[in-house]
């Protein structure tokens, strides 16, 4: 009987490579095969066996190198041949990386499985902006939310709540629907002073960083054409980043 495989599903953190955990790396270096998204650094792979199989399956909002099914299909037919299998993830594993559903396929095929979680982008990247998620006077809630919701007007968000209870939002996937999430939190009772800002690419080399209003950020994001991947930040805590911003200083 042949070896039975385990799948490990990995947290690259948000792209600056340094910041993945020990146990990330321990598990790269440990794989027989890594199934990589878009998000996950190419870099990581440099700390895996020389032989190891890789098989990138990243998603852009158009087109899919994989679907989902094929994914899963991929991570099952691995561990049966008896491998370790990488599952490495953009950010965490568990933040909008269908990882429920990809280890609930291992469990009822019968394969092993291990979650290893990641530093997500959307704390992240606003701190390599300069952005603290909560400051004691400033923020003491927040929330991540998808910015890519089904619908094309986002129907299913719960602005009320949004606008009215938490002091710092972060949506992730938001580029597209930001004249949405701005429209929708202001009639929603935020104010259009409320600053915001968006993170293309946070804590890589190619970080951007605007910043405005919710009255104002739709207009700065197009003048300066930040695009995907990127996190939006709307509360209090962006007016931080004049003053503690250092990731620019150290390029």
């Amino acid at each position: 009987m042949s070896k039975q495989g385990i799948v490990y599903f990995v947290g690259a953190g948000p792209g600056d490579p340094k910041l993945i955990t020990m146990r990330g790396l321990e598990c790269l270096q440990e794989a027989d095969c890594i199934v990589y998204d878009r998000l996950a650094n190419p870099e990581l792979i440099k700390h895996a066996k020389v032989d190891v199989e890789t098989i990138f399956c990243g998603k852009l909002p158009d087109h899919h190198t994989l679907t989902q099914d094929e994914i899963n299909a991929v991570l099952i037919e691995k561990a049966k041949e008896g491998k370790n299998v990488v599952r490495l993830k953009g950010g965490d594993p568990a933040v909008f990386g269908r990882v429920g559903e990809e280890a609930d396929f291992c469990k009822k095929h019968g394969i092993p499985y291990e979650m290893i979680p990641g530093i997500t982008a959307g704390i992240a990247a606003p701190l390599y902006a300069g952005i603290p998620i909560t400051h004691r006077e400033h923020s003491t809630s927040f929330a991540c939310i998808t910015g890519h919701a089904l619908g094309t007007d986002m129907t299913d968000t719960r602005w009320q709540g949004l606008a009215d209870s938490i002091d710092s939002l972060v949506f992730y996937m938001g580029i597209k629907n930001l004249p949405i999430i701005a429209t929708k939190l202001v009639e929603h009772g935020k104010a259009p002073e409320t600053p915001t800002a968006v993170i293309e690419w946070g804590t890589t080399e190619k970080q951007r960083v605007a910043v405005g209003t919710l009255g104002t950020i739709v207009q700065v994001m197009e003048e300066q054409q930040l695009k995907n991947p990127a996190i939006i930040i709307v509360g209090d805590v962006v007016g931080l980043r004049e003053q503690l911003k250092w990731w620019e200083n150290d390029l």
